[in-house]
């Protein structure tokens, strides 16, 4: 058949209509879908034990000449066995088969075959009962087994996977890894390493196939990334023509560490340069991100420009909005713009925008609406980035000509995390906490301490203080509103029934959420029960207590954020983590947190222990999904591939060559379904 990569998987031999939405369930639509489901393991029948060297117990895998008819039995309604023998030039074996006719009538007297099983002992026998049995080919020396799903088995998958390489074969699909990149770091062909993973004849065949494929997957991430920080290299007529962050600096009640300092110069250098700013500005949780922020926005709007910030939540938009104006001052007029705002205020604020009255706009995803327009967009700051995605972080800055991009996160990422996200930015680090911010005492108990953590926390109540209990993860059936709601009514009721209990829930309506957090604020509520809404952007100074049950149920980078939540203030702080969970690793996990404060460290450690598939989820951080690439182990492979991307695109950065021809059409491929605009 006439086949390419985009060919539909119903149309390769095997499949059909009915078969293509079986497949469409493990996410393979295409024929490249189809070749790249590389296996999760192998059969190796390469390593076979003669019968004279069989033993009991043992799973073992012999190869060996059928050596008589197979006998059926019926031993009751439902149940037939079939019975025969096998032979190497070593002895002879017997093998049992239930309830497979088939298997039963395909196997011939006098063939050789594979036969892979546990050895048991049959009235003083070396028997297998049930083992798999494979025709002797070299071609199935090794057999791949697929992820399957109840009604496609890995041996449909495996006769389909085998007729789309054939396909494949007579396609004229070029090989993405340019033949300089892959001689020089001694890549084997694609052709060769599709084959060879699927169907090897040896281990070596495996790491050949592996060694490019993990290369060509990390290769054409970085190339895709370099594309789109090449969009946007651009030269643009806007520039800080005027620097008044010493100004607003010297107007501080408080003095910036040096780490904040550091980068507010390195961001005012690169919004000096003629192309625009694109930089990410990593920062611990409480580390002054927002100050960093609020320096460049002044000195952008003093230079005639306009700035947008774009939060996740609306708790966390209306925080900045506040932050900023204290910040700017009344000359510098902010604004807020979330869905929760009313029509008529929307409107002024949109008004207020496109005249270029209004200064700064904070706000959710609102702000990227179609009718959201700017009279000087110039700057353009996210938070929390990796909960938008990057087609969103381009949505903003297209209502602006070529506006700088600030990006914020108070989430630790490892430094190996940071090259795949926020490839396609440069990245500062405030590694400094302000002076004055308390070192959060942590420590890890079983819920049967409940008794004396809800008297320590009574004790910092009566004190005037306040505190959080972040409610156990929400069972499978169960709703966050009655989790949370249940939870906070037994607090309420019971243990603290003389206080103030709260509850905050992703649930509720924004104008209640609202209410509950100035409740809080306030001091009205004492004790704030609430589900991980709380994560980010809730600053509480008079906050000193976090207790967080089930802790074992969070990623640790999370739990960090959760802590965080405290420690804002003059007052010693703690945080509580409940767990009943026995497991080794559990308990190593919770001995981190109570060890470390450091978010950095914490972030490498999550990344160990969870892997990078549970760190960020493909849908949140808006890149394609890592195949068969591990960033832990393929570290190195993912330095190499940035230096190949690095030199190809220096002499051909639009991959408009020849020899980068299935290149480009490969990164166009792979960012089509997550990313922005990509070589055009």
């Amino acid at each position: 058949m006439n086949a390419d990569y985009s060919t539909d998987i119903k149309f390769i031999k095997g499949v059909g209509e009915v078969r293509a939405k079986l497949f469409k369930k493990l996410e393979i639509e295409t024929l490249y879908d189809l070749v790249h489901f590389y296996p999760r393991s192998y059969l190796d029948f390469t390593q076979c034990t003669s019968v004279s060297k069989l033993q009991v117990g043992q799973t073992a895998c012999v190869r060996a000449i059928l050596g008589c008819d197979v006998s059926e039995h019926i031993i009751r309604k439902n149940m037939v066995i079939y019975k025969t023998m096998a032979a190497d030039e070593t002895g002879i074996f017997y093998i049992t088969i239930f309830n497979n006719k088939y298997l039963a009538q395909a196997l011939k007297t006098g063939e050789e075959y594979f036969f892979m099983g546990k050895v048991i002992l049959e009235n003083g026998h070396l028997a297998m009962s049930s083992p798999l049995i494979e025709p002797y080919s070299e071609l199935t020396a090794m057999k791949p087994v697929y992820s399957q799903t109840a009604s496609l088995r890995s041996k449909t998958i495996e006769k389909v996977v085998s007729n789309g390489l054939l396909a494949l074969r007579e396609s004229r699909e070029e090989d993405p890894i340019p033949d300089s990149v892959r001689k020089k770091y001694k890549l084997c062909h694609e052709s060769y390493a599709l084959n060879a993973i699927h169907f090897p004849k040896s281990q070596q065949d495996i790491e050949i196939a592996k060694n490019r494929l993990i290369f060509e997957e990390l290769f054409l991430l970085q190339c895709g990334l370099l594309s789109m920080r090449q969009g946007k290299s651009e030269k643009t007529e806007m520039l800080l023509e005027k620097d008044f962050t010493k100004n607003f600096v010297a107007s501080l009640p408080f003095t910036l560490t040096s780490a904040q300092q550091r980068t507010i110069d390195e961001c005012v250098s690169d919004m000096k340069k003629c192309v625009p700013m694109n930089r990410l500005v990593q920062g611990d949780v409480g580390s002054g991100k927002t100050v960093v922020a609020a320096a460049l926005i002044h000195s952008m709007v003093k230079n005639g420009y306009q700035c947008a910030m774009m939060a996740p939540t609306e708790l966390l938009a209306r925080q900045h909005c506040e932050t900023l104006s204290k910040l700017l001052g009344n000359e510098i007029k902010t604004v807020l713009l979330t869905g929760a705002v009313t029509a008529s205020v929307k409107n002024k604020i949109k008004n207020l925008l496109k005249s270029g009255e209004a200064d700064v706009v904070v706000g959710t995803h609102a702000l990227i609406t179609e009718d959201v327009e700017f009279s000087s967009l110039g700057l353009v700051v996210t938070d929390e980035q990796h909960r938008f995605g990057v087609r969103q972080r381009g949505s903003l800055s297209e209502k602006g000509k070529s506006p700088h991009v600030l990006v914020m996160s108070a989430t630790p990422i490892p430094r190996t995390l940071s090259l795949i996200i926020y490839g396609d930015l440069d990245i500062s680090v405030i590694d400094e906490l302000p002076r004055g911010r308390q070192k959060i005492s942590t420590y890890a108990v079983d819920s049967s301490y409940k008794p004396r953590i809800y008297s320590f926390i009574k004790k910092h109540l009566d004190k005037g203080l306040q505190a959080y209990i972040v409610c156990p993860l929400v069972e499978e059936g169960e709703n966050e509103l009655t989790a949370a709601a249940k939870y906070a009514e037994e607090l309420s009721e019971n243990e603290f029934s003389g206080y103030n209990v709260g509850l905050l829930h992703g649930k509720m309506k924004p104008k209640d959420k609202k209410q509950v957090m100035e409740d809080f604020v306030s001091g009205k509520i004492s004790l704030l029960v609430s589900t991980t809404v709380i994560e980010v952007g809730i600053d509480v100074p008079n906050a000193v207590l976090m207790v967080i049950e089930n802790a074992d149920m969070f990623g640790l980078s999370q739990l960090h954020q959760l802590r965080g939540r405290v420690g804002r203030g003059t007052e010693k702080s703690y945080c509580v983590l409940i767990s009943d969970t026995k497991g080794e690793t559990a308990k190593k996990r919770m001995d981190i947190m109570c060890k470390n404060n450091d978010g950095f460290l914490i972030a490498d450690e999550d990344l160990r222990l969870r892997g990078p598939g549970d760190f960020f989820g493909s849908k949140q951080h808006g890149l394609p999904n890592l195949r068969i690439a591990d960033l832990i182990s393929d570290m190195v492979t993912l330095k190499n591939t940035q230096q190949a991307a690095k030199e190809i695109f220096k002499k051909d950065s639009s991959l408009s060559l020849s020899e980068n021809k299935g290149l480009r059409k490969a990164v166009k491929r792979l960012f089509d379904k997550t990313a922005s605009t990509i070589l055009n």
